[in-house]
């Protein structure tokens, strides 16, 4: 059986669960994905209702799928019958090319791959993030063709 809480409600429940404050933050965390997939672990040893209530929304609204279904197991480790979440196909983050293409019409010409990486990484945090967990083993890959493709210097 599935029981709907408000928003107000599943606040109170898990402001109340101790160390769940921290986890929330943690699952927060928009520009480390890396963070919010432990917090998805540790919210899956705790268990509980607000646990549960927690990885139901980090299911529904966490921007990287590998964070989505990793919080989707817990929920079916913890016995809640979840949809499983599809991985997106079309842009992860809006505007996605105008931003990649500003950072590198912000680079001198003739600039390296590696320094709009890092430029990228260091103005944009969230949107490297979001594609890095995305993307996994094939980030860099994909960066560096769309790096190239991209109009500009």
């Amino acid at each position: 059986m599935k029981v709907e809480h408000t928003e107000d409600q599943i606040e109170e429940q898990i402001s109340a669960a101790p160390g769940m404050e921290e986890l929330k933050r943690a699952v927060s965390r928009t520009s480390n994905w890396r963070e919010r997939l432990k917090a998805v672990e540790a919210l899956r040893e705790l268990g509980g209702q607000p646990a549960v209530d927690l990885l139901t929304r980090i299911v529904k609204n966490d921007t990287v799928h590998q964070v989505q279904l990793a919080a989707h197991s817990a929920l079916t480790e913890l016995g809640v019958e979840a949809e499983r979440p599809l991985k997106k196909t079309i842009e992860l983050v809006k505007g996605t090319g105008k931003i990649l293409l500003r950072i590198k019409k912000s680079l001198p010409a003739g600039h390296s791959y590696e320094a709009f990486k890092e430029k990228l990484k260091h103005m944009r945090t969230d949107v490297y993030d979001i594609y890095e967990g995305d993307k996994g083993e094939g980030f860099d890959e994909w960066l560096e063709s769309t790096w190239s493709s991209l109009s500009g210097r």
